[in-house]
């Protein structure tokens, strides 16, 4: 028997909280109900007031709820729900997290539950899971299910969701996980474009001993990959597409941010660094793309994702972005150029392909590297099984060059 927390606005969703609640505790598990409600008196008895869960977060509740401002008391109660659930899990008192919600509700409980590490069971029934989600979810795996009707009141509909909700996060605690944490962990970035390559890095660098955990560069999967960096859990980065960086120079849809790059050279981890899909920038279906890029050369990935050609100038920029990201590298990093295409449409005959445009990246990319950063420049393609190869062996030469207690391995080990 695993215990659930059952997280929500008691005062205006307790009926339904109380309904999800009832059909996880059929199902042989316990609840543990928790009120982040800051309105009304709750309209069922928490087991953990709203009261003990602003204290988490040092908040005077009564002070707050006397000024009466609404999104003042969510933002409050966001910041101090992520506390407690966190504090909750620590101590081994719930197993799995479900919340259902509006705006307010969501907004609440998906801050709570990014607290909590990746693998824990988190489900939020949401008004707004329909749409943008990214950031309710964040970088962790929080599974949204859309409520289809309001969370309000108890109907046909409304019903058949929540019962389908609960037996949804009595499945997740449920499932028996088995990992390994036995291998030290290489992170991968990959894009359609590069999916050759890193599928010819994988089982190279397994049979290295390595676990390899590849994230999509798709802006989510890039800011992902590196907070899971930042976190220390990581022993060399194999970041071979970048591509990210020109969503975010340009303006396309894919944007990792600005700091996308920097988690490994801020922590001196072990990285290779290749311009990956720098010839491209997305966006959504063609019809999507600003006015301003008229013009431009474009390719129909998909019916939903629309690529344009990077120029030679915006090359140049990404060129110069990249080398002073990887000068930053406190710790053993390497670049990588594949001289003949940085993604499947950018080799010969491709519909990217514009030695000019990689040229000007090339050429602003090794030219901007300060000096003792390797740069090796290869006469193949991206995904040329060659340049996997090549990437591998620089990585695990990284590895091999960062002080063996910087890896966790003791002397006496070795």
């Amino acid at each position: 028997m695993a215990t659930i927390a059952v997280l929500g606005t008691l005062d205006t969703k307790g009926r339904e909280h109380a309904f999800v609640a009832d059909r996880i505790r059929a199902r042989g598990h316990a609840t543990l109900l928790i009120d982040v409600g800051t309105g009304a008196e709750p309209a069922v008895k928490p087991d953990i007031p709203r009261s003990d869960v602003a204290a988490a977060g040092g908040i005077d509740l009564t002070e707050l709820m006397a000024r009466g401002d609404r999104g003042e008391c969510v933002t409050a109660m966001a910041a101090a729900a992520p506390r407690l659930l966190e504090q909750l899990a620590a101590e081994g008192r719930i197993e799995g997290v479900i919340s259902l919600g509006g705006g307010g509700g969501t907004a609440i409980a998906t801050a709570a539950m990014r607290a909590l590490p990746i693998g824990f069971p988190k489900l939020m029934v949401s008004t707004l899971a329909s749409g943008n989600t990214a950031p309710y979810v964040g970088t962790t795996d929080i599974a949204m299910m859309p409520a289809v009707v309001d969370v309000q009141g108890l109907n046909r509909i409304s019903r058949t969701i929540l019962t389908r909700a609960a037996g949804a996060i009595c499945g997740m605690v449920e499932a028996d996980v088995t990992t390994s944490d036995d291998k030290p962990l290489v992170v991968a970035s990959m894009f359609g474009n590069t999916t050759q390559c890193i599928e010819a890095a994988i089982p190279l660098l397994e049979q290295a001993g390595y676990e390899v955990l590849v994230f999509h560069a798709t802006g989510t999967g890039g800011r992902a990959m590196e907070a899971l960096i930042a976190s220390g859990m990581v022993a060399g980065v194999l970041d071979i597409t970048t591509t990210e960086l020109a969503d975010e120079l340009v303006g396309g849809v894919l944007s990792a941010g600005p700091e996308r790059l920097d988690a490994a050279a801020k922590h001196g981890v072990p990285a290779v660094v290749a311009p990956g899909c720098l010839d491209m920038v997305n966006f959504g279906e063609r019809h999507t793309v600003p006015e301003r890029y008229a013009g431009r050369t474009f390719y129909i990935h998909n019916p939903q994702v629309t690529l344009m050609r990077t120029t030679a100038d915006e090359c140049a920029a990404l060129g110069r972005m990249m080398a002073e990201k990887v000068n930053a590298s406190r710790g053993p990093v390497s670049v990588l150029i594949p001289r003949r295409g940085v993604s499947v449409i950018s080799a010969a005959g491709g519909p990217f392909h514009d030695q000019h445009a990689d040229a000007a990246l090339f050429g602003a990319l090794e030219g901007g590297l300060r000096p003792g950063v390797p740069c090796i420049s290869l006469d193949c393609e991206i995904n040329d099984p060659a340049f996997a190869r090549a990437c591998v062996e620089a990585l695990l030469t990284n590895i091999r060059r960062l002080p063996m207690e910087a890896r966790g391995v003791s002397r006496e080990e070795s």
